[in-house]
Parts: C-alpha cells; structure tokens; sequence
C-alpha cells in the first residue's frame, strides 16, 4: 500500500508570462509524494499535478478534491486512478509519476546506446521583449527559439517577426506559438508569411473549440508550406484519439504534465509514427524531471543523431523566484546526467 501526500504550490514568476490568454504571474499546483515499504526497505516517488484551465484541464479546486478523494493511500497506480475523474488530467499525470508508471528509462530500446543529451528551444517573452532576450540565448548556444505571439495586432508582430529574424545567425530556426489566439484569416496571413522566413511551425494557429478545428486546421497544413503543430489541442488521450482519427500528419507538442497517464499514450503516437515535441507547462522541476525521463525514451526508441531531433520546448529556466523550484539551468542541451540533479524532497521542504 502507498501512502500518498499532496501539498498546494502558489510559486511566483521571475518574470510576468504574456500570452495570448492574458498575463500568468504565479504557477498553483500540487506536489504528490508516495511512500512505501516493501521488506523493510522504503520506496518513494514524486510527481506534479499542474493544471492549466485555460488549457483545458481540470482547475485548482477540482484537482484538490481529487487529491483528497485518495484519502491518502492507494494500493498501486491502477487503484489510484480509479478513484481519480478522468476529466481530472494533471492529478493523474502526477499520480502517474510519483507512482512509477512508465517512468522507467529504457535506455537501449532501439539497440543502440542511450541518447545522452537533448537539444532545447529557447523561450523568447511575447512582444518586443524579444529582441533583448535573444543575445543573451544565442550567447547560451540556443539556435532554435519560441516566441509567443498573439498579444499584439498581427501587423505589429510582424515587423516585430522580421526585426527578430534579423537578429538571429542563418541556420537558426523560430517556433511561432499563437495560443489559439487567431482566427482563420489571420492564420492565413501569418503562414503567408511564415513560409518566406526560417520558420520552424506555427503551433496552435486557433483555438481548439474553433468550429469544425479539424477540416480547418487541416485545411491550412495543406495549404501553407509551414508545418502546423497542434498544442491546447492535445491535452489528454481522448485528444491524441481524436486527432488521430482525423489523421492529423503536423506536429505533436505534447505536454506530459496535462496528458493524464503519459505511457498508453506515446505508445499510441509512436505506433502512428508521429512527430512529437516534449514541451514545459510552466511547471516546477518536480514535473520538469519526469517530462525530460519521457523524452528521453521517446528519443532513445527512435534512435537516430542529435540533428534529426527537434529540440525540446523547455528552454524557460529559471522560471521561478524560489529557486528549488527551477530546474538546472543548462542551456542548448539538456543532459540525462541533469535530471538526477533535482531534488523534489528540496521543494517539498520549502513547501512545508
């Protein structure tokens, strides 16, 4: 039997986040701990339930209720999640997490060597905040950037767009992420332009709940010559089940925080052969490390070079004012050697 502990997180930005949905000054969570002793010997785990409503998941409350619905114990992770909604995505991730499920590192699973380190996107602030925040990133090693757009009228981006572009070396690559926050004209008009400049997708075009997203969203990739790369769209199994169905062939930005259970999952998109991009959901290293242990098996299954792997959407560190909360700060390139360097039990402690 496990013991299951939680404890609430209110953690401030170091910066205020600007997105299409508002500005997002603070991360609210929950921490889980479970314990057990099997043979005298005590096993723990950790994991995060982070939600995001205005993504799609379960809020604060609901994902406490669920929390305390546990009563404090499980028999195993099955047990959990029988007693948790399915509706409730970021509670199970985390109780997916801290009790083990798929967390394993398969290391050789492709018959080769373990990948060892992981290209990283830098994450640029939305709007002219940058262009200042490039320099310091390209001085860091960062060749592949995220910028959020959507916050300012498009014809104000795009000067924007080329004022950036213009900053960034040639072989650099840049990620658009507009949140939803288009509708299908103005999503015409940026791919219009995106597909004269290095531009690596465009993630999330329009909002999920678009009428009839699938025939559009599909409509456009077929359309423009720039990849589409579905994000809000994709928050938890019934999501990836639905796009597969509508055979979506764009990108996958996958945030394991808000998928529910992460391994039925990838093992439904690695059968589809998707292109999946392991993204942060703001969450606090406790997330981050389990997020990074499944994009590390995800890469070691593929197998292939260094090259042939989009980066990863987690160059946002430090993210908080607390610093246990933030994962290592490493640069271009996430190590597997980096994920043993978080310590949840710190953050936990600072929490108490």
């Amino acid at each position: 039997m496990w013991k299951l502990q939680y404890r609430p997180y209110r953690l401030p930005f170091r910066q205020t986040v600007r997105t299409a949905h508002g500005p997002w000054g603070s991360r609210e969570g929950f921490l889980i701990r479970a314990e057990r002793t099997i043979e005298g010997r005590l096993e723990s785990g950790w994991g995060e339930a982070a939600p995001i409503p205005w993504f799609g998941t379960e809020d604060l409350e609901v994902a406490a209720g669920a929390l305390g619905g546990l009563e404090g114990r499980a028999k195993d992770l099955a047990d959990a999640l029988a007693r948790v909604p399915a509706e409730c995505v970021s509670v199970r991730a985390g109780l997916a997490a801290a009790l083990g499920a798929g967390m394993e590192d398969p290391g050789k699973m492709n018959g080769g060597e373990a990948v060892k380190f992981l290209p990283v996107a830098g994450l640029l602030p939305a709007g002219r905040e940058a262009l200042a925040a490039a320099e310091p990133r390209l001085e860091l090693g960062f060749r592949v950037f995220k910028w959020k757009v959507g916050v300012m009228p498009p014809a104000e981006e795009w000067a924007l767009l080329d004022d950036l572009l213009g900053r960034l070396p040639d072989g650099a690559k840049l990620r658009l992420d507009a949140n939803g926050a288009w509708d299908r004209r103005t999503a015409e008009r940026w791919l219009e332009r995106a597909a004269e400049r290095p531009i690596e997708y465009i993630e999330q075009p329009v909002a999920p709940d678009t009428r009839g997203v699938e025939d559009l969203l599909r409509g456009l990739a077929e359309d423009y010559p720039v990849p589409i790369a579905l994000d809000e769209s994709v928050n938890s199994a019934r999501d990836v089940e639905r796009w597969l169905a509508a055979d979506w062939s764009g990108v996958w930005v996958l945030k394991p925080a808000l998928l529910g259970e992460p391994k039925p999952v990838l093992a439904r998109l690695a059968k589809a052969g998707a292109d999946v991009v392991f993204g942060s959901s703001l969450e606090t290293a406790v997330g981050a490390r389990t997020a990074l242990r499944l994009a590390f098996a995800w890469a070691d299954a593929k197998g292939g070079d260094a090259a042939s792997r989009r980066a990863l959407g987690f160059g946002v560190w430090p993210l908080f004012q607390e610093a246990t909360a933030n994962a290592p700060v490493t640069g271009a390139f996430v190590r597997r050697e980096d994920l043993e360097r978080i310590d949840p039990e710190a953050l936990w402690n600072v929490l108490n």
